[in-house]
């Protein structure tokens, strides 16, 4: 269960009209549980990073939603760049382990976390996953989110960089409509560019979008079919790799 958004829980989601008394000792209660959950999350996200940083493990969180492209552009990725850097891949999905068996075929390390009802990952599950992963030193850790916008924003796995992923097949007002993300990221990827074409889509317009929510968020635009812009991609991840100095 997502106790910030209340996801994960069987009972439906009625408005109802509370009395002026009960509605806020509702909201406060509301308020005091959000800020208990995340202060924990908090908590094991900085585990989570200080043990990414002594083994010198550069750990990117990807977000988007769903469709975007996500495990497409890990493929590609993990396939192009496999004699270059050691990957693992956290797969986070509601249900089965279909993007997890995707990356296993490019023989990548990767632990599948299903959340069932839970709309995110968090730090406690990250944390759980690495224990199992004997990750590598030196390596480079993709956490691939659940596809979702929204709490995924509120949510530190204990990355380095977070990395939004959107595609022109999506609205061109997505950081307008979910600027918590955009703001706490990193880099945005606006994937599938060779669709351009055939959709209705002001890339242009959706930058400048963007960069009123985020002025420093940097943005590359790719392909995965096409390849077109993989190679800014890929510089930018390398620009992201610490080389550990030689004793």
């Amino acid at each position: 269960m997502c106790a910030t958004c209340g996801c994960g829980t069987d009972d439906t989601h009625d408005l109802k009209e509370l009395d002026h008394h009960h509605e806020h000792h509702h909201h406060k209660t509301i308020v005091d549980v959000e800020k208990d959950v995340l202060y924990e999350n908090n908590l094991l996200a900085e585990r989570n990073r200080g043990y990414f940083e002594a083994k010198n493990i550069l750990a990117l969180n990807l977000v988007s939603s769903p469709g975007s492209g996500k495990t497409s552009l890990l493929e590609r990725t993990l396939t192009d760049l496999k004699n270059e850097f050691v990957f693992a891949v956290i797969e986070g999905d509601q249900q089965t382990s279909n993007d997890a068996d995707r990356i296993h075929a490019t023989g990548t390390k990767v632990t599948q976390i299903n959340t069932g009802k839970g709309c995110h990952l968090d730090a406690h599950m990250v944390l759980h996953a690495v224990q199992g992963m004997k990750l590598d030193q030196n390596s480079i850790l993709f956490i691939e989110n659940v596809g979702n916008l929204i709490c995924p924003a509120m949510f530190d796995l204990g990355e380095k960089e977070r990395v939004v992923i959107i595609s022109v097949t999506e609205g061109d007002d997505k950081p307008l409509k979910y600027p918590d993300m955009f703001y706490s990221s990193t880099l945005c990827i606006i994937n599938k560019t060779d669709l351009l074409p055939y959709v209705p889509f002001d890339i242009e317009k959706v930058k400048a979008n963007a960069k009123k929510v985020n002025h420093k968020l940097e943005i590359i635009e790719l392909s995965c079919t096409s390849g077109e812009g993989l190679d800014l991609w890929y510089n930018w991840l390398k620009s992201k790799v610490l080389i550990p100095e030689i004793a």
